[in-house]
């Protein structure tokens, strides 16, 4: 009796073995087939109603040349020079552009009203672009609207990157080092491996995932003035991945850690002295000292 006790025991060991194994490989395969769901969050709406809050803030539609919704600039000022310096932000993975107002807010109330327009640029499947949002689809609708914004020699361009932004800013910055003056990075990741990990540690997402945004690689290929921003308390990109990104940078670079702010707290005012600071730094071409 003994015996067959005994060897009742592997087997019920071998089913739970088997049952942890299924479980697993069902939740990689979710992970790995649904990752996008899991990555990007649109929100959607109709041009005509974008275009209300657009004019309410004092933007209009970004086009393409061929006329095609690229997001949303400002209108330029009465007397204002033709062109001069212009930044584009690239936004998180929620929402969408005219979400991120507070980056319009922010520059025009610079000191000496030192950036000529502001681009709020749309993700295709975001707001009211069509399409799917991906790395691929993203970084090529990007480097189209940067080529089409720097036909002109004159224009000077920065690039900002929040959270996913960040892997935007970074590929275009890499891929046209000549055509990117500097970058503001907003709660940074070094790649979004890095970030699936952090929240998967169990999981080999690396294996799978599709989506890289490697913004460690990407900055190698940059030599710019870089600013990095990091929520102290980010509980969705965390700062040791922000902080991580700006040490093995190697080019002009400032950190600045914002105590407390969690990742959708970093309070986005013209007079935040980080925000100041940092301008002064990209502006100056990385010269500005501390």
């Amino acid at each position: 009796m003994p015996e067959q006790r005994n060897s009742r025991k592997p087997s019920l060991v071998l089913k739970i073995l088997r049952m942890a194994v299924l479980v697993y490989v069902g939740l990689a395969a979710v992970l790995a087939i649904g990752q996008r769901g899991f990555i990007y969050f649109p929100s959607q709406q109709s041009e005509a109603l974008l275009a209300g809050i657009a004019r309410k803030a004092g933007m209009e539609p970004w086009r393409s040349a061929s006329g095609e919704l690229v997001g949303w600039k400002t209108v330029p000022r009465e007397g204002a020079p033709e062109t001069g310096n212009v930044a584009i932000a690239f936004h998180g993975n929620a929402g969408f552009a005219l979400d991120r107002l507070y980056f319009v807010d922010c520059l025009r109330g610079l000191p000496g009203d030192p950036i000529h327009t502001v681009y709020l640029f749309e993700y295709p499947g975001y707001g009211a672009r069509p399409g799917k949002p991906s790395e691929k689809a993203i970084c090529r609708a990007a480097a189209e609207a940067l080529d089409e914004l720097t036909r002109d020699a004159r224009t000077c361009v920065y690039l900002i990157g929040e959270s996913l932004g960040s892997g935007v800013a970074c590929h275009l910055a890499a891929q046209h080092p000549d055509k990117v003056a500097g970058l503001f990075l907003a709660t940074p990741f070094t790649s979004l491996g890095d970030v699936a990990k952090h929240h998967h540690p169990f999981m080999p997402v690396r294996l799978f995932l599709v989506e890289k945004y490697d913004n460690e690689s990407a900055l190698r290929n940059y030599a710019g003035p870089v600013a990095f921003l990091v929520a102290e308390e980010d509980e969705v990109v965390p700062a040791r991945l922000g902080v991580r990104l700006h040490d093995g940078y190697r080019g002009p670079k400032r950190l600045w850690v914002d105590e407390g702010s969690s990742h959708n707290t970093l309070m986005y005012i013209p007079t935040a002295p980080w925000w100041v600071a940092a301008w002064d730094f990209l502006l100056t071409g990385g010269t500005a000292t501390p």
